[in-house]
């Protein structure tokens, strides 16, 4: 009752919050930027001190004035926005203070709010976009989480969207473990991107060059006409960029991964590892074979304990305790699975008893009916690989495990366009962003990349929030971004770039409504003006371990501090592991299907 009592209080505060967020006309802006330093760990001194001062053109004393206090190298914006009806002229100062406090992460209970509040439906209002008016060209790259949750929560009254990517479809990727060894059928957890939103554009092909410049992407795709293919060349222009491409498995130069290891990133890798294992268990029944020749065959070596591995080796697990002892009973005792981690522990993201519970089920034995106990796989940590070949795994301590079929599920890097995009960015205020991106494109707290003149938005994998802690590489992280923008770019916000400055998007139009949500959020930032950044809200992780067992370790309430720093991050965490687990486990990957054909396939398949 307490809570439900403060909900309630805080509720009403939102929705008496002032709402004069969009009361400064946009009909002319005048943007004067004195911003100076470069800590991307903190936005505001990115931008120490900004002048907004906005008036009518047809107020010629306000002009007067204005051309007064505004300095040489001011920058005047023109509204493709008819003016308003009534003239007024307002002054609003962005200081360094008021942006640190903007961009600050908001308590916790008015974001939970605030999240809740965006659930309600909403209706998008094309009022202030007449039908004579052209539509700014989106291009999106890619159709992963950050793609396909953009694409259904953007306007597409507004925008013209055209989604380039070699793959037009979305996979549901946490699933992939199940599909490479037939738990789920890859149609179950595949959806075309043109189902996800009908009024999309699509293009097959692949982006390989930004030029930020001229606002161009090229690109080449391949066009078949019967049995012969040739590759095309073309260049498309944008007026926004969502540039979301994901990333892909890093070797760390490691000799022999890229020609002997299977990955899982994408569904043909899933199928490649599906034929893989059934090929291992049909080389080992061939006649003349030694004992040795048949463990080696039947060898399974995964490298990396992070969810992905961990899920594969489970999955794995149950492939052999079901499917193997119908078909290949009298192999059954030739199988080894070796786990292979870096680290000192497997799933670095759980908590200790977490990893505990999970070392328990993947080490189990296995009692079949006919077959002598089964204790199959084995974790070995703090091993790291040297090389791979053709027959075995080498470790830089001198030892080597034969292999039939090796995982490389070891961690993951950029693609060669991110780092084309930013070699091209390199001489903007991004190559200073390094220092903590690291590769990835830096991004402002609204999504927007550093250097890209507002003109570009990096979200998932690729990118790094430079005001915020790093973000794990996760579809939860990029599902959100995803939906943070489509919903940001659908609203009437001044994100272009102002003396080549990015300053925080302000409203355009003084008579634009606003959500519950965004009231909000207005309330907890105590401004009206600005509009809201994206902020995280971490929901949990999970693990499948295997035989109608998972992991679920939810995130009641955030720590202190800063995520990574032991000695005060400790946020308050639900751990939930066993049947219950997997039922939360199923019942979260259900939700999160793309559409219910996909959840009632999946459901079908279990």
């Amino acid at each position: 009752m307490k809570f439900a009592r403060v909900a309630a209080i805080l509720l009403a505060l939102s929705l008496a919050s002032p709402t004069s967020a969009f009361t400064t006309p946009a009909y002319r802006t005048q943007i004067t930027a004195t911003a100076t330093g470069n800590n991307y760990r903190s936005y505001s001194t990115y931008l120490k001190e900004s002048t907004v001062e906005e008036d009518n053109a047809e107020d010629t004393a306000v002009e007067e004035k204005t051309q007064e206090q505004q300095p040489a190298a001011a920058v005047v914006v023109e509204s493709s926005i008819p003016p308003p009806t009534t003239k007024r002229t307002t002054t609003t100062k962005i200081t360094a203070d008021r942006i640190e406090k903007a961009t600050k992460e908001r308590p916790y209970p008015l974001f939970l709010a605030e999240k809740a509040a965006s659930i309600l439906p909403s209706f998008k209002s094309e009022e202030y976009y007449p039908t004579n008016t052209q539509k700014e060209r989106i291009i999106v790259l890619g159709t992963g989480w950050g793609a396909a949750s953009f694409l259904k929560s953007i306007d597409c009254n507004k925008y013209d969207v055209t989604v380039i990517s070699p793959r037009n479809y979305f996979v549901f990727t946490p699933m992939l473990a199940g599909a490479s060894v037939g738990t789920v059928e890859f149609r179950s957890i595949t959806e075309p991107v043109r189902e996800i939103n009908s009024k999309v554009r699509y293009l097959e092909a692949a982006a390989t060059e930004v030029d930020p410049k001229t606002n161009t992407l090229s690109c080449v795709s391949i066009v078949c006409e019967g049995n012969s293919c040739e590759t095309e060349e073309f260049e498309i222009n944008y007026d926004r960029l969502v540039f979301s491409v994901g990333a892909q498995t890093t070797t760390f130069g490691t000799p022999g991964v890229e020609e002997y290891c299977n990955y899982l990133k994408q569904v043909g890798d899933a199928q490649q590892i599906k034929n893989a294992i059934v090929n291992c268990f049909e080389s080992a029944g061939l006649p003349d074979l030694t004992e040795e020749e048949k463990i080696k065959e039947l060898s399974f070596v995964i490298i990396g304990a992070g969810p992905t591995g961990i899920e594969f080796a489970a999955e794995l697990l149950d492939f052999i305790e079901e499917n193997g002892a119908r078909f290949y009973k009298e192999l059954l005792p030739y199988v080894r699975i070796k786990i292979v981690e870096a680290a000192p522990s497997i799933l670095r993201p759980f908590e200790d008893g977490m990893k505990e519970e999970a070392i328990r089920k993947l080490t189990r034995k296995i009692e079949l009916e006919g077959v002598p106990t089964l204790q199959p796989l084995e974790i070995l940590t703090n091993k790291l690989v040297s090389e791979v070949s053709g027959n075995y795994v080498y470790f830089k301590d001198g030892e080597k495990i034969p292999y039939g079929m090796s995982l490389w599920a070891a961690g993951i890097g950029q693609l060669p366009i991110t780092t084309h995009l930013l070699d091209t960015l390199g001489e903007t205020e991004q190559k200073d962003a390094q220092d903590f991106a690291r590769g990835r494109l830096a991004v402002d707290p609204w999504l927007r990349v550093i250097g890209g003149d507002g003109k570009i938005f990096a979200l998932g994998d690729c990118s790094c929030v430079s005001s915020a802690p790093m973000l794990p590489a996760t579809a939860q992280v990029a599902a959100q971004q995803g939906e943070f923008l489509g919903d940001f770019l659908s609203k009437d916000y001044c994100i272009d770039a102002m003396d080549d400055k990015l300053l925080p998007p302000l409203g355009m139009n003084a008579d634009q409504s606003k959500t519950l949500a965004d009231k909000i959020a207005s309330f907890a930032m105590g401004d009206d003006e600005i509009a809201p950044p994206f902020q995280y809200l971490d929901l949990g992780i999970l693990a499948y371990t295997g035989k109608g067992s998972a992991l679920a370790q939810v995130q009641i309430a955030p720590g202190g501090g800063m995520p990574g720093a032991t000695e005060n991050w400790d946020p308050v965490r639900l751990q939930i592991k066993g049947k219950l687990g997997f039922g939360l486990w199923r019942s979260i990957y259900l939700l999160k299907m793309t559409s219910p054909k996909n959840a009632v396939l999946v459901a079908l398949d279990w």
